[in-house]
């Protein structure tokens, strides 16, 4: 017992033992108080519950997320902290004003050498072969004297992610007003030469003042040559202001302001021109239709104002210009150095000559053909529009496709020799046919290589033919002499049918008889087959018995005789009586 009592005591911890008991179990009411006080702060009808920063808590969170575990710390209110960035984890970065420092320390210029300074030229921030000053003959530190200022120590820069990307950061304003004063200097330097030479000229009296007729209105007309003098320092601005005027736009060089319209009157939006929604593609964030709007209108893309924008990129010298972009690739691929951009004419020379030199070759390599081959008689022929044109040869069809009227189409020929006629045969091998042979038409003739005969070798081939039919008999009469031998064969084959006739009428009676009882037995059996095979139609296909029981054997004669005896033919008129 007292083990037991020792095992179970709680160990001793001092303080933590309070924070590692477990919370009490609360009651049943208290767990409905706290259930109603939740629905209550979801519906909005209570104040959300407060964390210990004073911050309130999103009644729609989760438990797990709010409470905080009774194993870290039971007392500790619900909160969100944990939730939110750990400042002891967050990185400190550099603000968007701070830059690397420019220049050197010009506060301060030290008069003599330092010790650990550079070598070179007596800086302390760096040493000699760091040094970027231009090595001298003696260095400051044995001669004391030019001692460069110490440059500036940079501070290690840590921007966050919208500060790597400000691409003004450390830009310096007073460097442009740098670019501002030296412009208006120049600017200053050319009024002042213009008033000096307009002085100079009226001093000399080149420059007279020209007073115009006064107009209907009463306005003074000014003096061209004056107006032109005192515009002539915005000439180099307007001198093209008068070329950039395009439809819908005007540009007054005067006023200098750009009147923009709506549109053009004329102007027909891509995507009105062809209302069907099937219709080439619009697109509204490029305003491009690339395929033609017309294409299922059977109209010619000639013809209409718009085609689409793949059709205007693929006209005009755009092809010829992707011609040529692929030549210079490809001469630069061979060793070439051209470039469409940097030597267009270079490039457009040498294709010209090599568009010349290629005709050449291949004309000249069609004539080798020619030369050694032949064949310059097919190149010649007519085109084959030409040669399946109309004609006014009148030809008529019947409904079936055959010609009533006029010339009928030619056969096509075949790639064999066709209508080759030898040995004076007027036709060809293969247009006589007769008792499963083949002969010539023109003499009946069935040897392939043989001479023509003409009719003489019809009427021989005729006669014949009629000599066979009218006497078949007469070759049975006719036989040929017997030899010596043939003729003893057959005096002893006579001998022996004579001796067999002797025994044999001796034992046929016997052998009839057996005959007899054979039959009977084949008939019998036959009758027990046809009872049986009554039986079996007479059930179930499904009961019936399979037949793995019979021999595969030959049938004797008796009982072929039997099965010929016992067979019933529907069509005997007899048939009715077999049974009585």
């Amino acid at each position: 017992m007292a083990s037991g009592a020792v095992a179970n005591t709680p160990p001793v911890g001092g303080a933590n033992d309070v924070s590692l008991e477990e919370p009490k179990k609360m009651t049943r009411e208290d767990w409905r108080k706290k259930k109603e006080l939740e629905e209550q702060r979801k519906l909005g009808n209570a104040p959300a519950e407060v964390d210990e920063e004073g911050k309130d808590i999103n009644p729609h969170i989760p438990q797990y997320i709010s409470s905080v575990p009774w194993y870290i710390d039971p007392s500790k209110r619900p909160t969100l902290k944990h939730q939110r960035p750990q400042p002891e984890k967050q990185k400190q970065y550099n603000s968007s004003g701070d830059w690397y420092k420019r220049g050197v320390q010009e506060h301060a210029v030290a008069t003599r050498y330092r010790k650990g300074a550079c070598e070179n030229c007596g800086a302390l921030t760096h040493k000699k072969k760091d040094c970027m000053e231009r090595p001298r003959k003696v260095g400051a530190k044995y001669t004391g004297m030019n001692i460069a200022p110490d440059e500036h120590v940079q501070p290690q820069l840590m921007f966050d992610y919208d500060g790597k990307r400000d691409r003004w950061n450390g830009y310096n304003p007073e460097e442009h007003m740098k670019i501002v004063e030296e412009y208006s200097k120049v600017d200053l330097a050319k009024r002042t030469l213009k008033a000096q030479k307009l002085q100079e000229e009226l001093a000399s009296g080149k420059l007279e003042q020209v007073n115009s007729p006064r107009h209907q209105w009463g306005e003074e007309e000014s003096n061209s040559q004056t107006e032109r003098d005192h515009n002539s320092e915005d000439e180099d601005e307007d001198k093209y202001a008068d070329d950039i005027d395009m439809p819908g736009q005007n540009f007054d060089s005067k006023r200098r302001i750009t009147v923009r319209n709506l549109r053009i009157r004329e102007d027909i939006a891509k995507y009105l021109r062809n209302l069907d929604p099937n219709s080439a593609y619009y697109d509204p964030k490029t305003r491009a239709m690339r395929e033609n709007p017309y294409a299922n209108t059977g109209k010619n893309p000639d013809e209409v104002g718009y085609a689409g924008d793949n059709f205007v990129r693929y006209t005009g010298d755009t092809i010829s210009m992707a011609q040529t972009q692929l030549f210079a690739w490809e001469a630069y691929d061979k060793g070439s150095e051209v470039h469409l951009q940097a030597d267009p004419t270079k490039l457009e020379l040498l294709y010209k000559s090599f568009k010349v030199k290629k005709e050449d070759f291949k004309a000249q390599q069609k004539e080798s053909i020619l030369e050694k081959y032949g064949g310059q008689e097919h190149l010649d022929a007519p085109p084959a529009e030409l040669l399946l044109a109309q004609t006014e040869d009148y030809v008529e069809y019947s409904r079936h496709g055959t010609v009533i009227k006029g010339q009928e189409k030619a056969i096509a020929c075949s790639k064999y020799e066709e209508d080759v006629k030898i040995n004076n045969h007027t036709c060809i091998w293969g247009s006589y046919w007769k008792e499963g042979k083949w002969g010539y038409k023109c003499c009946h003739s069935f040897v392939k290589y043989s001479y023509c005969t003409g009719e003489a070798g019809k009427e021989i081939a005729n006669t014949g033919a009629s000599l066979m039919e009218e006497q078949p008999g007469e070759e049975e009469h006719v036989t040929k002499p017997k030899t010596l031998m043939e003729i003893h064969q057959e005096k002893q084959k006579e001998k022996k049918k004579k001796k067999h006739k002797k025994s044999s009428n001796s034992d046929s009676e016997g052998e009839e008889k057996k005959k007899q009882e054979k039959l009977k037995k084949a008939l019998n059996a036959e009758e027990a087959r046809l009872l049986h095979v009554k039986e079996i139609m007479q059930l179930d296909e499904r009961k019936r018995p399979y037949n793995s029981q019979y021999e595969p054997r030959e049938p004797t004669e008796e009982e072929m005789e039997a099965y010929r005896m016992k067979r019933q033919r529907p069509d005997d008129p007899m048939a009715s009586f077999l049974g009585q």
